[in-house]
């Protein structure tokens, strides 16, 4: 009667296939539980070189609020690191760090501050850790800030980006601080 009972139960339960083609190949898995624990690691650091960049064309508004989260990220503990810039995400940010603690704050010029506008210039004054580069000198700005947003990405653990769906330079950024396992925050403006 058991044996009866038990072929019932059997033919009840439904069955799971299961494809095992793959899984004899783990292409990515390794790859992405070391990127995953890099993340982890990175985000449980009480301290961390957070870069900060972004659009110039900001409200008011977006400038005040990442003016208000860079001086609470320093506050943490925290470095900063971004460019130059008279208004936007990057003057924003300058603001905000220089408000809680200069030492914590690090611009990165894509050029020298001899070529900035003169309210850059300003701005600039009393920050204690101004990298130039006078060898782009002769470069467009543009093709200057994307090496120096490369070199921004480079020096953080994690990067802060404030951008429009129609910005390419910033895409870029992004895109490479993903290829280079950066913990990466964006925010849309648009």
């Amino acid at each position: 009667m058991n044996d009866i009972l038990n072929s019932i139960e059997d033919e009840q339960q439904p069955s799971i296939m299961v494809p095992v083609g793959d899984m004899d190949t783990a292409d990515h898995a390794p790859d992405t539980v070391d990127e995953l624990a890099m993340e982890l690691a990175t985000i449980k650091q009480p301290a961390k070189r957070i870069a900060i960049i972004g659009s110039r064309n900001l409200a008011i508004t977006h400038q005040q609020m990442i003016e208000t989260l860079t001086t609470a990220l320093v506050r943490q503990g925290n470095t900063i690191i971004t460019s130059g810039g008279s208004c936007g995400t990057n003057a924003a940010a300058i603001r905000g760090a220089m408000k809680s603690n200069p030492d914590k704050l690090k611009v990165i010029l894509p050029q020298t501050i001899g070529q900035q506008p003169s309210d850059v210039q300003d701005q600039l004054i009393g920050v204690p850790n101004i990298v130039e580069h006078a060898d782009r000198a002769m470069m467009t700005l543009a093709d200057a800030s994307r090496v120096c947003n490369r070199e921004i990405i480079d020096d953080c653990n994690q990067l802060i980006c404030f951008l429009s769906h129609t910005s390419k330079t910033l895409h870029t950024a992004v895109e490479y601080a993903e290829e280079n396992h950066k913990v990466v925050t964006v925010f849309y403006l648009d």
